[in-house]
């Protein structure tokens, strides 16, 4: 199974979130640290809020936080909502033409097999990747991205 690069950059989101609990991100911040362009972590922030994960403020001084705590967010809910609309194989799909699809056994074992995947995230949360794990936080914590000019800018304000 392979997951979209639009789950990946969902799941790195929330956790760039979830350790910068305590601000309301940049868009621009969490595409450096997690290594995203920002047009494409721009769809992936407005799925994001319209799935409720996260909320967004517009303007100048906008961003975007979670919108529930890290321990209420299930890796398995943000995974099902952005892999829900991709069929895993083409006998899932509405538009299947595999000349095999009413005689094939695989479909409900298929079937079982993803709902196995699923299911093994549904136990993991948002807040068990990144509490107690000072490695992600050091990479993730908005203090580690400011460069040095941009530091020397706000000290000196």
């Amino acid at each position: 199974m392979r997951l979209t690069t639009r789950t990946n950059l969902a799941l790195r989101t929330l956790m760039f979130c979830a350790v910068n609990d305590d601000i309301l991100v940049r868009k621009q911040d969490a595409a450096r640290a997690i290594n995203a362009s920002e047009n494409h972590l721009a769809q992936v922030i407005n799925r994001l809020a319209q799935e409720g994960f996260v909320t967004t403020l517009r303007g100048r001084n906008g961003g975007f936080r979670l919108a529930h705590l890290p321990s209420s967010i299930s890796v398995g809910a943000v995974f099902r909502r952005f892999e829900a609309d991709l069929p895993f194989i083409e006998c899932f799909s509405e538009n299947n033409t595999c000349p095999l699809k009413d005689h094939c056994g695989m479909r409900p074992h298929l079937s079982r097999a993803i709902e196995a995947f699923y299911s093994a995230l549904d136990d993991l949360y948002l807040s068990d990747l990144v509490e107690c794990n000072a490695g992600l936080q050091a990479v993730l914590r908005m203090d580690s991205l400011r460069t040095p000019a941009r530091c020397d800018r706000i000290a000196a304000q």
